[in-house]
Order: structure tokens, then C-alpha cells, then sequence
């Protein structure tokens, strides 16, 4: 290849680079900006919080069931939960340190008890409990 069209290619990769985290800040900062993509991207955003260690928590106290399942489907802690994946208690402490919200908090509790009594009865692989705990709805 001739190398002007590698420098070429480089400044337009740049110049892709720089709009685009441009706009990306703009559409952070001003609602008027905003996009349907970028409303769907950040629509859970008002419920992830730091606690007093400077860890990821998802509060989503005062917030209808459906909401809270969304929250945690959609969120990063739940990637953070299922990498705990198999010590069932420390996913448990997981969840009762880092999920503040009470029904979702009990019936996420009460999801990794099912999965735990099934997978040490046999009924699950490894894989399907693994599923299992990732398609909490």
C-alpha cells in the first residue's frame, strides 16, 4: 500500500474518532441533543450509585418491580455477579451488600437459592445453572 493512503486512512480514522466522542459529550451534557439510542443506552443510569468503599451499587428503592429487573438485566453488576459464579455465598453476600431495593433484592435471593439447591441435586450443569442465574426476570 502507499503510504500516503495509510496517513490518509489514519487522519480519518482520527477525525471519525474525535466527532464522535464529541457528540457523544454533547448529547451527555445537553437533553435537547439527545437521541432515542442514547435514552436507551442511559435509561438505567439514575440508579447506579457508589457505596462508602467505592464500589458499584444499584439502588432502586421506591421503584416499580418491572423497573428494578431492567435495572439489573441492563447493568454492569450483574456481569460483576455472575463472574462470582459458582461460590453461591458469595453471590449471596453479593447481592445483600450491593442491590438496595427490597423485592428485587428477596427475589434475586430467592433465584440463587433455586439454582444453588438444583445444581447440587443434579438437575443442572454447570453451563445451565450458569444460564440460569443470567436470565433472572
Amino acid at each position: 500500500m502507499d503510504k500516503s493512503f495509510l496517513v490518509f486512512l489514519a487522519i480519518g480514522l482520527a477525525f471519525l474518532y474525535f466527532i464522535t466522542h464529541f457528540v457523544g459529550g454533547i448529547q451527555e451534557e445537553d437533553e435537547r441533543f439527545r437521541n432515542n439510542t442514547y435514552e436507551q443506552e442511559h435509561k438505567y443510569d439514575t440508579y447506579k450509585g457508589m457505596d462508602s468503599v467505592g464500589r458499584a451499587v444499584l439502588n432502586v428503592e421506591g421503584v416499580d418491580t418491572a423497573t428494578q429487573i431492567g435495572a439489573w438485566n441492563e447493568g454492569s453488576l450483574k456481569e460483576e455477579f455472575l463472574d462470582l459464579y459458582p461460590d453461591f455465598s458469595l453471590m449471596k453476600d453479593f447481592i445483600k451488600n450491593r442491590v438496595h431495593g427490597e423485592p428485587i433484592k428477596s427475589r434475586l435471593l430467592k433465584h440463587v437459592d433455586d439454582v444453588e439447591t438444583k445444581f447440587f441435586a443434579g438437575e443442572l450443569t454447570t453451563e445451565q445453572a450458569k444460564a440460569a442465574l443470567a436470565s433472572f426476570k
